[in-house]
């Protein structure tokens, strides 16, 4: 039997080993059945060269994979998408074209949940400021500071979206004496409840919300969610943590929040732009803290997000049902074996 054709981007860094070597954790479960072909995807043009006739792709980055690419997608079966945001891939027109999209949505829920907690606790008690006064010889004026910032216990944590990481986010904050709140209109109220989280509508998580920590996939309904007019909803002082996608949020908006003293601090991981320019107001803010899209990162979360991504691949070329597909409802519709239930839960926000 021939082996299928499974393309991913050519690295922006030239690696002189050998493909097998390079993708050797995809390989563990593709190996039998496929083989990895580099194709440059400098344009779409280019890329549909090296990948019209690919049974599979496999990405996280780089060149989007949008109705263009899958349009010349001869044969495809899957797109496997090495992360939990799938942004990068037109999900719509793969569904219509028949191809089932893939993410690894459980690899590293509770590494981003730490960081999303590192960063409200960080953003909530001003520690890029107090580090900053302690090292410029102002030693004693970290006190006033924080003696106009409430303790944590009691108050009211909002979370948008309600997903793996926020079910861990949610678990977290309860354990610091947090009240947490959520809206999400794709899940069920018994699962909030169920977690201890009291659903809200999204006007009232604005309104109440002491910490907004944001956390829903980038589609056409959340980019921008937050922006000025949610803004001027929310409490005097709330802290915003951002660990999702940048997009989400109205940047601009966000930093004239942040100059009025509307919003009192933020922790962001994701932005509009990565890397962001140096002049971006936000990195000389000192209510600011920010962290370069790294939140999921540890020592086994690239290893395992590899093997997970070449595993849902390869169980899609084997003709079987992927873990994890984003569209689920392209199922019914693909000649693909059902050997366990799918979920239909993941709604727009994916």
């Amino acid at each position: 039997m021939d082996k299928k054709k499974v393309v991913v981007q050519l690295p922006a860094v030239a690696n002189e080993a050998p493909v097998a070597q390079r993708y050797s954790l995809e390989l563990e479960s593709l190996d039998a059945i496929a083989e990895i072909f580099e194709v440059d995807g400098s344009d779409p043009e280019t890329f549909l060269q090296g990948a019209h006739d690919a049974d599979a792709l496999i990405t996280s980055w780089g060149i989007n994979i949008d109705a263009q690419i899958i349009g010349g997608l001869q044969k495809c079966v899957v797109i496997g998408v090495g992360s939990v945001g799938v942004d990068m891939v037109d999900v719509d027109t793969a569904t219509r074209a028949g191809i089932v999209v893939t993410n690894v949505p459980d690899v590293f829920i509770e590494e981003v949940a730490d960081h999303t907690l590192m960063l409200l606790l960080a953003a909530g008690r001003r520690v890029k400021l107090m580090d900053k006064m302690v090292k410029e010889g102002y030693w004693y004026k970290g006190r006033p500071v924080l003696n106009e910032v409430p303790r944590l216990w009691g108050q009211t944590l909002g979370l948008i979206s309600f997903g793996n990481v926020a079910k861990a986010v949610a678990r977290r904050a309860k354990a610091f004496g947090m009240h947490v709140i959520a809206y999400d209109p794709y899940v069920s109220e018994l699962k909030m409840t169920g977690e201890g989280v009291e659903p809200v509508t999204y006007t009232e998580l604005l309104q109440r919300s002491d910490y907004l920590s944001v956390h829903p996939g980038l589609n056409e309904e959340t980019r921008g969610m937050l922006s000025t007019a949610q803004f001027a909803m929310m409490k005097t002082g709330a802290v915003v943590i951002n660990c999702g996608r940048g997009q989400v949020i109205d940047e601009a908006a966000l930093i004239v929040a942040l100059k009025e003293g509307k919003i009192g601090a933020a922790g962001l991981d994701v932005l509009e732009q990565e890397p962001p320019a140096l002049d971006n107001p936000l990195i000389a803010m000192d209510n600011v803290i920010l962290t370069p899209h790294a939140a999921s990162a540890t020592t086994r979360m690239r290893v395992e997000t590899r093997r997970r991504a070449g595993r849902e691949v390869a169980l899609a070329l084997k003709g079987k049902w992927p873990m994890s597909s984003v569209n689920p409802t392209v199922m019914p519709r693909v000649d693909l074996e059902r050997w366990q239930p799918y979920p239909m839960e993941r709604g727009p926000n994916r």
